[in-house]
């Protein structure tokens, strides 16, 4: 399937979940996310959900981080291309952008070179680890900007695609995605 077909499809199946079934995933995922070798590294990069857009809830994964003793790292939008990522503490103020997107107003700004772990939203994901997300292009562009050895760990309501037939050289593919039902992983260098 071609993304922008995958990105209508997987609106369509997110508006169609029950709000209750969507914070039932959520914790689904946030669980099966304990059982990955992932909690070793200091610096985790985490996603704050758009409400209206029926993403996962990650308050769930952010309480599992806190009660780790992890720095937590949140993305704030810097232009129509570009990512700025801050450090959550307590003076941390939280807003809505225009977009809906909640993001830090500001505070302590976290190089992406720091960054060991980075949990990321997206549409829809196949079964070799290729994402797809909104089509903007924040995350790839984030990506690159970390180490290569950062890893990356999608995360969805709904099981893989076969095959996302759309892809360029700028796209970044995911060691892992977890899923209400399952935990996929995709590089040879990592176990679960």
């Amino acid at each position: 399937m071609l993304k922008k077909d995958l990105r209508a499809h997987y609106v369509q199946l997110r508006n169609n979940l029950e709000p209750q079934t969507l914070l039932n995933f959520s914790l689904s995922i946030a669980n099966k996310l304990l059982e990955l070798p992932i909690w070793s590294f200091d610096y985790y990069h985490l996603f704050l959900p758009i409400s209206r857009k029926r993403e996962i809830d990650t308050t769930f994964i952010l309480s599992i981080l806190q009660g780790k003793d992890k720095n937590i790292v949140l993305p704030k939008i810097a232009s129509k291309s570009t990512l700025r990522h801050f450090l959550l503490t307590d003076a941390t103020k939280i807003k809505e952008n225009d977009w809906g997107v909640p993001e830090p107003v500001d505070g302590i700004e976290i190089e992406p070179k720091k960054i060991d772990v980075v949990i990321l939203p997206l549409m829809a994901f196949d079964k070799i680890g290729n994402r797809v997300g909104y089509g903007k292009g924040f995350y790839d562009r984030f990506l690159n900007s970390c180490r290569p050895e950062v890893l990356k760990v999608g995360l969805s309501l709904f099981e893989a695609e076969e095959e996302i037939i759309e892809t360029n050289q700028h796209d970044i593919r995911l060691d892992y995605c977890v899923t209400p039902e399952r935990i996929y992983k995709f590089s040879d260098d990592s176990s679960v």
